[in-house]
């Protein structure tokens, strides 16, 4: 049995750790409101540009951009995975990973060749000891995305798939359904698929003329294009930032409630430990004190 120093010793302990997971719990609760403001704040213009995306994808022109061009032949993937930086989440990396390398080995399986874009210090680490080729890389995102440190790392992927040196592109994150629950996901990026692009009825009878392109089809396409992938994108961080933070206020409400009862468990044992030594201490003195009389 421990003395009862030691067991002090480990109460300070815990009572020092359950102050560092409260503290990140009220930090990581301050960051999440932001965070969701931020997700909630893109959701509309994301939106909007799919729609726009998707009428004049259903108009009538002479000009096929490769975005909205599926190959039926798809051999090589491009897979970007977006994750944190940080740790003390929860699992909410290792749901979004565990997702995609069950999609890689069926991938595999199939023969087909990857290439991917991580999007995270965690993500990276993971495709790293998967074994899949890294092209290109954004860690160390911070607490606020930022669309200029985004763009860059994906654009190799969209180049790639411009010049037909892959066949399709994915897109990994962690989706905020609400502070409880974050859904993994993986969605085709490219080609644009008819479900991304899919449209109601009352909005094909709204939208249901031919356009004139000014300055040309092609160059309207290219720019509106760009900007839905990059809204897409921005989308995808934002949502996986406000996981993060929802995540880890919970992880770490976990970690001070089990805290708090370690700290009890130990209390406890340590008065039982002081109250067996009082006791030895007292049948110690009686003892000795019988002795002397007789």
């Amino acid at each position: 049995m421990p003395s009862t120093k030691e067991i002090r010793v480990k109460i300070k302990s815990v009572q020092n750790t359950r102050k560092i997971t409260k503290a990140m719990e009220m930090v990581a609760a301050s960051k999440m409101r932001k965070a969701q403001e931020r997700m909630r704040a893109a959701r509309p213009y994301a939106d909007k540009v799919r729609s726009i995306v998707a009428r004049l994808a259903c108009a009538s022109s002479d000009y096929s951009h490769p975005y909205l061009t599926a190959d039926h032949h798809t051999n090589r993937i491009g897979v970007i995975l977006v994750t944190t930086d940080k740790g003390l989440c929860g699992g909410l990396n290792t749901n979004i990973q565990r997702a995609l390398l069950h999609r890689i080995k069926q991938w595999e399986s199939e023969g087909k060749t990857l290439q991917s874009t991580a999007l995270g210090g965690r993500g990276l680490s993971f495709l790293q000891q998967a074994g899949v080729s890294v092209v290109s890389q954004a860690v160390q995102l911070g607490d606020k995305p930022v669309l200029d440190r985004l763009i860059g790392a994906i654009k190799v992927q969209l180049d790639a798939y411009e010049a037909g040196e892959i066949d399709a592109v994915y897109l990994g994150y962690s989706r905020f359904i609400n502070t409880m629950k974050q859904e993994p996901v993986i969605e085709k990026l490219l080609p644009l698929s008819a479900e991304m692009l899919a449209q109601s009825e009352q909005a094909k009878q709204d939208h249901s003329w031919d356009y004139i392109y000014e300055p040309s089809p092609q160059e309207v396409l290219d720019e509106l294009l760009k900007r839905y992938i990059e809204a897409v994108v921005y989308q995808s961080v934002a949502e996986n930032m406000a996981s993060e933070q929802s995540a880890r206020m919970v992880a770490m409400k976990a970690a001070s409630d089990n805290a708090k009862k370690l700290i009890e468990e130990l209390q406890l044992v340590y008065n039982k430990t002081r109250q067996a030594g009082i006791t030895k201490e007292i049948s110690e003195i009686v003892g000795g004190a019988a002795a002397i009389a007789a």
